[in-house]
């Protein structure tokens, strides 16, 4: 009898059980499980625990989760880095997506006092800026780039999605963030940027909504679903 593959996924963030998406998530994996036959442990790791990501090299993928501010924003950003460096299947959602964005303008692009307003508010090199409009538990139309991951995981180029969110990233540095391997790849009806992922790697990919609680509707999650199966072609 052939033995079921098991990779396990590193959930970066601080589980609060109160949270909406902590919720969905383990729903969102085991359905994943159920209808891919891959054995999902998806373990907590929580951001005060991460330290220079040592542990992390025993997962098969990162999912940096919602519920921000982070305990430890630092070790936070050093997951999303190992995973980014490390060719590592990562998904971030809502403040993981944030993130994501800061740790690349941080270590990729070198603005290395980048900062993120709802952790420093006073900041002028705060690069996550709160949105014009609060999106939180909104649940609105996202429109994917054709031929992008995301838009392939979810074989359309239109979702409806949750939100809690009420920061992103500030308008007017779009061009500069996105002139490199990190692309856009979700829009909201404004023009917004709601989704992006990064060019040449296995699988990175970042959303301000949070898929994962489509889960708690009884769906199964294209994003996630896509983020399990990467994790198991990188050799889980």
């Amino acid at each position: 009898m052939k033995q079921k593959q098991v990779i396990r996924i590193a959930l970066v963030g601080d589980y609060d059980e109160s949270v909406p998406a902590h919720q969905a998530i383990p729903v969102a994996l085991d359905r994943v499980a159920g209808e891919t036959g891959i054995v999902v442990e998806g373990l907590w790791v929580p951001t005060t625990e991460v330290g220079q990501g040592a542990e992390l090299e025993a997962f098969d993928g990162v999912w940096c989760v919602p519920a921000s501010p982070y305990r430890d924003m630092d070790g936070a950003l050093t997951a999303i880095g190992f995973a980014r460096e490390r060719q590592m299947p990562f998904l971030g959602t809502c403040g993981g997506f944030q993130h994501a964005l800061l740790e690349y303008a941080r270590n990729h692009l070198d603005w290395t006092d980048a900062e993120h307003a709802e952790t420093a508010p006073d900041s002028d090199q705060a690069i996550i800026t709160p949105l014009s409009c609060s999106l939180v538990e909104a649940f609105a139309p996202i429109r994917l780039v054709a031929g992008s991951r995301i838009a392939k995981a979810y074989g359309a180029e239109e979702t409806h999605e949750r939100y809690r969110c009420r920061y992103g990233l500030r308008k007017e540095l779009e061009a500069q963030v996105f002139a490199g391997p990190l692309k856009v790849s979700g829009y909201d009806h404004d023009e917004e940027i709601r989704a992006m992922e990064l060019e040449g790697h296995p699988f990175f990919v970042a959303t301000l909504f949070q898929p994962e609680r489509a889960a708690l509707q009884g769906r199964t999650p294209p994003l996630v679903k896509a983020f399990v199966l990467a994790c198991a072609a990188s050799g889980g």
